[in-house]
């Protein structure tokens, strides 16, 4: 029997994009040779680089101006590359969870760089509101998602100064509004594709405007000047990009997933408010379409491992909350079917009969 996966990343991709890949890997675009054994400087390689861009700008409908690379490192080198790139004399946060503070960190040392505002004070279970961003730094950056507090900014923020933003677990699962960012980036391992490669969305009169010396594989320059290959790409990574975004495209694109997403969400939350063991620990305004994550309810907290393997047993995979944090988190990523959620919903109400 099929499980129901609702992992963090690497996450659920489509089962089109699992057969693909496997092809691929036995006999890449026809050639004879394996996609693990394939020459990046091959024109059959040359047609996925071009195709995963093209996408890219046909999907989140990205104006001219902007260039998508591709690099072999997760969305936490972006964490050092953007201050790398971007901070000339300040720089300001919108600190939201770990992954905000962890690029905050980095960007602290390499200049002057603060918490413009920040969610700390509730464990991280709203996103801040009513601050102002001071017209004098050289960007904001923002995590548009919050993977293991179950936040999220829903719509794209005005800001004075360029806007960077981290859109590791939410890109491609509503529409963005692009030009409104210096830029976008994000590991691939949740909507974009599997574990291996980031993905970053560059407005390129944004660069060059640093003093400081940036190593060459630091230097967005260089890998958009190379086409994404300065050095040898991750081949497999990217085409695993390359086919997940052809199904968003068969799909119906961003905003046809979206519904889906909003609907998902709904029912797992609606059920997650009704129970009587389960209580979502997120802000109601503030819920993430993408990870949803709740506990037992005071006086039921002993019950939460009996809930994991009760789920288990139902073939349910990945809904233990982060280390961190614990309780459960569902992660419903765009491969996530409504058929997935209601069975987690059918465990839950099952589970609730039981110790009634």
């Amino acid at each position: 029997m099929a499980k129901h996966v609702f992992n963090a990343g690497p996450c659920l991709l489509p089962d089109k994009v699992y057969d693909k890949a496997v092809d691929a890997i036995r006999n890449f675009a026809g050639t004879g040779v394996s996609l693990l054994s394939i020459s990046h400087r091959t024109k059959e390689w040359d047609a996925v680089m071009d195709g995963t861009r093209a996408l890219w700008k046909e999907l989140l409908d990205i104006p001219e101006g902007y260039e998508t690379v591709f690099l072999g490192s997760g969305a936490s080198m972006q964490f050092l590359m953007t201050p790398m790139n971007f901070l000339e004399k300040k720089a300001g946060y919108l600190d939201t969870g770990v992954w905000a503070s962890k690029a905050l960190k980095e960007a602290k040392g390499l200049g002057d760089a603060s918490a413009i505002a920040s969610s700390k004070d509730r464990n991280y279970c709203y996103i801040p509101k009513g601050y102002e961003i001071p017209s004098d730094l050289d960007y904001f950056h923002i995590t548009t998602n919050n993977t293991i507090y179950g936040t999220q900014i829903h719509e794209d923020i005005d800001c004075p100064v360029p806007l960077i933003a981290d859109m590791s677990s939410d890109i491609l699962s509503r529409p963005v509004d692009v030009g409104k960012y210096a830029m976008i980036y994000g590991g691939a391992q949740k909507n974009a594709g599997t574990a291996g490669v980031a993905f970053c969305i560059i407005r390129k009169d944004a660069l060059g405007k640093v003093s400081r010396y940036i190593p060459t594989m630091l230097d967005y320059r260089v890998h958009i000047d190379k086409l994404s290959m300065f050095n040898t790409p991750p081949v497999f990574s990217i085409y695993v990009m390359y086919e997940t975004l052809k199904w968003v495209k068969e799909m119906g694109g961003v905003k046809a997933l979206q519904e889906i997403n909003k609907r998902k969400a709904r029912t797992l939350y609606d059920e997650i408010d009704r129970n009587s063991l389960f209580r979502g620990t997120a802000d109601v305004a503030d819920r993430s379409q993408m990870n949803i994550c709740f506990v037992m309810t005071p006086g039921n907290e002993a019950l939460a491992d009996e809930f994991l393997a009760f789920s288990k047993e139902r073939d349910i995979v990945g809904i233990k909350g982060h280390r961190s944090v614990g309780g459960f988190r569902a992660s419903t990523y765009n491969a996530c079917t409504q058929e997935d959620v209601d069975t987690l919903v059918k465990a839950m109400q099952d589970f609730e009969k039981q110790h009634a």
